[in-house]
């Protein structure tokens, strides 16, 4: 028997693999894939708002007047509008923070992981659009003109 000569299952294997790489492998995922995506990149950007926070609270021990400056720029609309994603990437990953410790240390969890994925996501909205208005109410009064 020799060692080059191909089965029909091996050959079918390699029509089905070529065919994958026609239509492309990019995966698209379920729900429970893109939690996951989300949780890490909510949880980076947070730990980044941290170490900024952490060096501009330093700026007043270094220098009292450069850090005024600095939070006086924090009061512009594109901080206040990064303001509103840093609450909504903080929520989302608290809340799906929680998910998670349910999936893995509930007995029911896994079976009710996508539930509590739509769940959360129901409940980041319900905070989120009444947060989001009260937050950007007084920079869109500043902008557009108000009381």
């Amino acid at each position: 028997m020799s060692t080059t000569a191909s089965t029909a299952s091996e050959a079918a294997a390699s029509d089905r693999a070529g065919a994958s790489r026609r239509q492309g492998t990019f995966y698209r995922g379920d729900p429970g894939m893109w939690s996951w995506v989300l949780h890490r990149i909510t949880g980076v950007l947070t730990f980044f708002f941290l170490f900024v926070h952490v060096l501009d609270t330093a700026l007043v021990r270094v220098s009292p007047d450069t850090y005024n400056e600095v939070i006086e720029t924090y009061k512009t609309p594109l901080v206040n509008l990064l303001e509103v994603g840093l609450v909504g990437a903080v929520l989302f990953h608290a809340l799906n923070g929680i998910r998670v410790m349910l999936v893995d240390f509930w007995e029911k969890g896994p079976k009710f992981q996508k539930p509590m994925l739509w769940t959360i996501l129901a409940i980041w909205v319900v905070v989120m659009i009444p947060g989001a208005f009260f937050m950007m109410k007084r920079t869109v009064e500043v902008m557009f003109g108000g009381n």
